[in-house]
């Protein structure tokens, strides 16, 4: 390692080393260079160059990439240069894999003969199992059925709510509250639960497992969790399995809280210590959404798992020097917009100014009135601008909230001390101190108004102020981005149904999902605590939610239950629906239990078009629910009133919010809480005793969790019955030797795809359909519907996983003509599953393609899009453009991306996707290089490989990034 090298004199940059006041702290300081390019560069890349010199080892960062990186002005966008980050961070669905990854990795190297026990990761790595919270139970003991394999749907919805009435903490007696009793009484006859087991929660006062607080139906919660954790028992044990197998491995147990939550308060150190040095903390992680840890002056992003497991074997991230764009903000914030306003205004802004790939660096005067949680959302919003991060250096601001959190005083002295000394710490009194960027964009902070987003994607804002309008219009525009095209005599189509006993009645527009969820965006305690403001004085002027809504509320950590809870607003979240139903990422992955049948029943007969409102960053059309079409993301004080409203074609200025059981008009104006009380409860409430707490519960673990059984060896003992946790194939015939490329020879496109074909579209999420290869494959291995669970609960097995790889039932293929995951298997002509087409074809030892649009490979960062691809026999995807974070992901998985000239594509080259296509594949390929491709119809066109650099070729000439690594162990 470069820190030790340092101590011996051996580093290139011994002389930069510094100490501290103390004497103690030792730290290498950039200005020691005496370069007065340092003070002009962008703190975000003043970070990179800290890293770069204190890991060069001149062989995966050398002293050229350091004075690239200085020479950022002239390099920008031109120079690959590593960036070694402090740390890894994974979540349980995408951090599977990568751990099962390394568990059949130590297999291999075994065979030749290898000590398995040297395959361990090099970088720190947290893996937090958090995201396979899935709702079976809310409102009482059981809306619906446990459920996550599209099985039997008995719907089996609560009572009607009673009248409004002020509510009172629930002490726990009888199953439904202060809302009614549940018509199954003792809900005894819960699927996999024995009755005593239910009645003893139900019969017992029970507090928040973090900070021992009354908790409103806490019995939903705690069911929620129990079930997830019998459900996924394999997992875990694998889990704390690798806690225990793998050095530098911190595996943090379920039901603790979310990914990024954890990350910004529990594992962020903003600096860290290690072997005596001080250095800027950093992060990458197996989620687009790590970026908003840079809302804390923390330096980090989402990768892939591929990635992932490269920097946790201690190889750095390859990038392009990106290009900065400093955002100046200006102006005052209005007094009615939340962060979440913010967060999409801003997100207009800076997807407008074409910014993707690039850094972003927030600056100016404005920055004093965003509180970190502000930063943090914003930051969190990342992808959907397509930037790599968007950077708040540390600042006043920043160190305020630090004393508020559990940091000791010792701590934030040696934090300040050092970020200081190395010009990490930013003033924005002083515009003399403003970086060089790229380019500067001025954002006005006033312009910021309430919006929503959707219906089918988060960059399509709606002022709330135009909701009503623009649903309308959505329903006349034809099918697209927006449009559903209703026809004009069917738009006022109102469909009855029944739902508890009583008559209802949905349209176009109804609401029928409304989830605060546990999402990033709400962190920001002043956010949900202007949710939980809203709920209290609308229960309190008489207002309520329709009980046929699934409603939900999964808060990010127990944090949040806590200061809800303490503030007095949970109760009147839970009188509207809004229940903690568990800790983890439930609504806006899919992990939505089907509707109520009536309601799904009412939708289809009716054709409507139904809405979800939540308070997350992911909508995709079918992704919450196959019958909800229109979805829209919002703040979660919002997702109340669009719950409360019952509908999204509403004018809050002109129509009332709802009418009282004694007839009252009520308007949103009239409950919406102002900005002084949620800043008095969120000063009163959000207190660094709720961080030592947290963090003191966290360590504690859970009795589940201590319990359980796991193997004790160096190797993990696959189980060939367990249909969660499987040995993957990526090591099959792994050889010493490297073999040349392999050219690509009478190739057939497995799929002819269009534009923006997303993650979503290729990589498996959320529930696994009765129908699919992957249900055919379970159900041979006797497992029922109920039993199926999701595919990102069994994300560690790769059978499952390829199966489910182009199983979106909105999946275009040019080949046969509408959605679907199906394809033509052309040497017979036959329509077929996409899995059964690729059983053919590897019968047949024929390669496979794909042909694809714009942007291929868009949206969440997901290693199994690549990975279920490979498995499938996919040799190259030709493209005109390919997201650059799937691509590497393509190129890791040995998977070649080839790019179509500029102004060509499959349809100016006339390709219909049937012919047989061979690609020559030099033996000295090398970065961007020209292919020729031919076709069995006589075509011949040139192709450009989207290698970046010499590793990139070196990953694919050994078959992907992981054969690679375990080469090197060779």
């Amino acid at each position: 390692m470069a820190l030790t090298s340092s101590v011996k004199g051996e580093h290139p940059f011994n002389h930069l080393i510094d100490t501290l006041k103390d004497g103690d702290r030792k730290y290498f300081n950039p200005q020691k260079m005496n370069d007065a390019r340092y003070d002009k560069l962008p703190l975000s890349i003043r970070v990179l160059l800290e890293a770069a010199i204190r890991k060069c080892d001149g062989f995966y960062v050398k002293e050229e990439d350091v004075h690239n990186i200085l020479d950022w002005s002239e390099q920008q966008n031109v120079a690959e240069v590593p960036f070694p980050p402090a740390r890894v961070l994974l979540q349980d669905f995408t951090g599977i894999p990568a751990m099962v990854d390394l568990a059949a990795m130590r297999d291999a190297v075994t065979k030749h003969g290898a000590d398995p026990s040297l395959v361990n990761p090099v970088c720190p790595t947290d893996l937090i199992v958090d995201h396979s919270l899935q709702i079976d139970l809310n409102k009482c003991a059981i809306q619906n059925a446990p459920n996550p394999g599209g099985g039997d749907s008995q719907s089996q919805g609560p009572p009607s709510r009673p009248s409004p009435a002020r509510p009172t903490p629930r002490r726990g007696s009888q199953c439904g509250g202060e809302r009614g009793s549940c018509s199954k009484g003792g809900c005894s006859d819960t699927p996999g639960r024995p009755a005593t087991a239910v009645q003893q929660i139900e019969n017992t006062p029970l507090l928040c497992p973090f900070h021992l607080q009354p908790v409103s139906e806490p019995e939903t919660a705690l069911k929620n969790q129990e079930l997830e954790l019998i459900r996924n028992k394999e997992r875990l044990q694998f889990f704390k399995w690798c806690s225990k197998a793998f050095k530098n491995v911190n595996v943090v147990p379920p039901d603790v809280g979310a990914v990024h939550q954890l990350n910004l308060e529990y594992l962020s150190q903003v600096v860290q210590e290690s072997q005596g040095f001080i250095y800027p903390d950093s992060v990458v992680g197996t989620d687009s959404h790590t970026t908003m840890i840079n809302g804390l002056g923390i330096l980090g992003w989402g990768v892939g798992g591929i990635e992932s497991e490269a920097v946790m074997l201690g190889q750095p991230i390859s990038l392009t020097l990106p290009q900065v764009v400093g955002c100046r903000l200006v102006g005052s914030v209005n007094i009615l917009a939340t962060s979440i306003d913010i967060v999409l205004g801003i997100t207009k802004h800076l997807r407008q100014a074409g910014i993707a790939g690039k850094f972003v660096e927030f600056f100016g005067p404005g920055m004093s009135q965003l509180s970190v949680p502000d930063r943090t959302t914003i930051a969190n919003m990342c992808p959907e601008y397509n930037a790599t991060v968007s950077f708040f250096p540390v600042d006043h601001v920043t160190l305020k909230h630090f004393k508020q959190t559990n940091f000791t005083e010792e701590k934030l002295e040696l934090l300040e001390a050092y970020l200081k000394a190395v010009k990490l710490f930013r003033s924005y009194e002083d515009s003399s101190e403003d970086p060089q960027y790229s380019e500067v964009i001025e954002i006005n902070l006033s312009s910021m108004v309430p919006h929503v987003s959707g219906p089918k994607r988060p960059q399509d804002r709606v002022a709330v102020s135009s909701m009503k309008e623009d649903f309308q219009s959505c329903l006349n525009e034809k099918v697209g981005f927006k449009g559903f095209h209703i026809s004009k005599e069917k738009q006022e189509s109102l469909v009855p149904f029944l739902h508890g006993g009583q008559e209802y009645e949905l349209a176009h527009g109804s609401v029928v999902i409304a989830a605060v969820i546990s999402c990033t965006n709400n962190c920001n305690p002043s956010v949900m605590l202007t949710a939980g403001l809203l709920a209290k004085k609308a229960v309190e002027a008489g207002l309520i939610v329709k009980p046929y809504i699934r409603t939900s509320l999964a808060p990010g950590s127990g944090m949040v239950t806590h200061y809800l809870n303490t503030s007095g607003v949970l109760p009147y979240l839970s009188q509207l629906g809004f229940e903690v139903i568990g800790y983890g990422c439930a609504t806006c992955v899919g992990n939505t239990a089907p509707l109520p049948e009536t309601v799904s029943e009412a939708i289809k007969e009716g054709d409507l078009v139904a809405c979800g409102v939540l308070s997350g960053n992911r909508h995709f059309e079918g992704r919450l629910c196959d019958c909800v079409r229109a979805n829209y993301l919002a703040s979660p004080p919002l997702v109340v009133a669009y719950a409360i409203a019952g509908t999204v074609s509403i004018n809050f200025e002109k129509e009332p919010l709802g009418v009282t059981s004694e007839g009252k008009e009520v308007y949103l104006r009239d409950v919406w809480p102002t900005r002084e009380e949620v800043q008095q409860i969120e000063q009163d409430k959000v207190i660094s005793s709720i961080f030592t707490e947290l963090r003191a519960r966290r360590e504690k673990g859970n009795t589940f969790w201590n319990n359980l059984e796991c193997p004790e060896s160096v190797v993990f003992p696959w189980d060939p019955k367990s249909t969660y946790i499987r040995s993957p194939s990526f090591f099959n015939k792994l050889c010493k030797e490297v073999q040349p490329p392999q050219s690509i020879e009478n190739a057939h496109a497995l799929l002819f795809l269009g534009d923006k074909v997303t993650t979503d579209h290729i990589s498996p999420a959320g529930s696994i359909a009765r129908v699919s290869a992957a249900a055919k494959y379970l159900l041979s291995k006797r497992l029922t519907p109920r039993e199926f669970n999701s595919y990102g609960a069994r994300r560690g097995n790769d059978a499952v996983m390829t199966r489910g790889t182009f199983a979106s039932i909105k999946l275009q293929n040019r080949l046969i003509g509408k959605p679907g995951p199906k394809t033509v298997h052309i040497p017979s002509g036959q329509t077929l599953d996409v899995f059964e087409a690729v059983e053919r074809y590897q019968r047949d030892g024929i390669p496979l393609i794909i042909l694809a649009g714009k942007q291929y490979g868009s949206g969440n960062s997901r290693d199994w899009a690549a990975k279920g691809p490979y498995l499938l026999g996919v040799r190259a995807v030709i493209a005109e453009s390919f997201e650059k974070m799937h691509k590497n992901h393509l190129v890791g998985m040995g998977i070649a991306p080839l790019q179509f000239l500029p102004g060509q594509s499959a349809d100016s080259l006339e390709l219909c996707g049937k012919e047989k296509f061979t690609i020559t594949l030099p033996e000295d390929l090398s970065p961007k290089q020209m292919l020729t491709v031919k076709t069995s119809s006589g075509k011949t066109f040139s192709v450009t490989t989207l290698f970046d650099n010499e590793m990139d070729v070196a990953f694919y000439r050994h078959g992907g990034l992981l054969r690679y690594v375990a080469r090197t162990m060779l």
